[in-house]
């Protein structure tokens, strides 16, 4: 039976510890370790490895140090940059180990309901010997395409996403500059055409302003410039979004939850 172990102990890695079952977790923080004290300990202890670290370069950093073994399945749910990532998996083929770039459309919180979609690239018959354990967090999981493909297709998933938060905060900052009743406001908003899923689980927590994260704002700004930097076309409404994002970061809500975009607007 293969044993499961996780690296970084975020929102997203004590979630998936939690729906996984993992036998071992390490993070920089020490408080976060679960039956280890070092990186090294999950990699020699464990068959399978989730990463779910901050951006490719600390999966990088940690691959640097890490004791490797041929066979070892390592399952990136990190949002990076989809070059690296393919180019990752590709060196680590060379070593005989495997790796899927797992991205996860949804919160920790979602994650915890198993409430997630999963878009991985790699490998297929990697991808289906995985499939079970995906199963154990995911609604759905879909295979797109070789290594870096789960990490372009969550960058598109993520520009909708992110725009259709930024689309709710303008829509209640105009509700507010209008004298309407905000939670009027989110009600109608949830029964027009103008309804998305965003405002079930956003909506409220702009207009109350509990910010605490369930996925951070500094983190969707680096996703922003990533999407930026990866496409060869020109992205206005991201553009506009990464300023937005940038303005709630300065006003000191970068670890906040992603909902704080809604602070980049003049609102009481």
């Amino acid at each position: 039976m293969n044993t499961c172990g996780i690296i970084g102990m975020g929102l997203m890695g004590s979630a998936l510890m939690r729906m996984t079952g993992a036998a071992r977790g390490w993070d920089i923080d020490a408080s976060r370790c679960v039956n280890a004290s070092t990186a090294n300990e999950v990699f020699e202890h464990c068959d399978i490895l989730f990463f779910c670290l901050p951006n490719s370069n600390i999966v990088c950093s940690v691959l640097r140090e890490a004791s490797l073994k041929p066979g070892l399945i390592l399952i990136d749910t990190t949002t990076g940059d989809p070059t690296e990532m393919a180019a990752m998996g590709a060196e680590l083929a060379k070593q005989g180990i495997h790796y899927l770039d797992a991205t996860v459309s949804g919160s920790s919180k979602q994650l915890l309901q198993r409430d997630v979609l999963v878009m991985v690239g790699g490998e297929v018959d990697v991808f289906e010997r995985c499939r079970g354990l995906f199963a154990k967090f995911a609604r759905e999981t879909v295979h797109v395409g070789p290594c870096g493909s789960g990490a372009k297709m969550k960058l598109v998933t993520n520009l909708v996403l992110g725009l259709n938060r930024a689309a709710l905060a303008e829509g209640l900052a105009l509700a507010w500059d209008l004298d309407l009743n905000p939670n009027q406001t989110l009600d109608i908003l949830r029964r027009s055409m103008a309804y998305s899923r965003i405002m079930d689980t956003k909506g409220e927590k702009m207009i109350t302003q509990d910010f605490t994260p369930q996925a951070k704002l500094s983190q969707h700004l680096k996703d922003v410039r990533l999407m930026l930097a990866a496409s060869s076309i020109p992205l206005p409404l991201s553009e506009t979004h990464r300023q937005l994002l940038e303005k709630a970061e300065a006003l000191g809500f970068g670890d906040a939850d992603n909902s704080a975009v809604s602070r980049a607007y003049s609102i009481a």
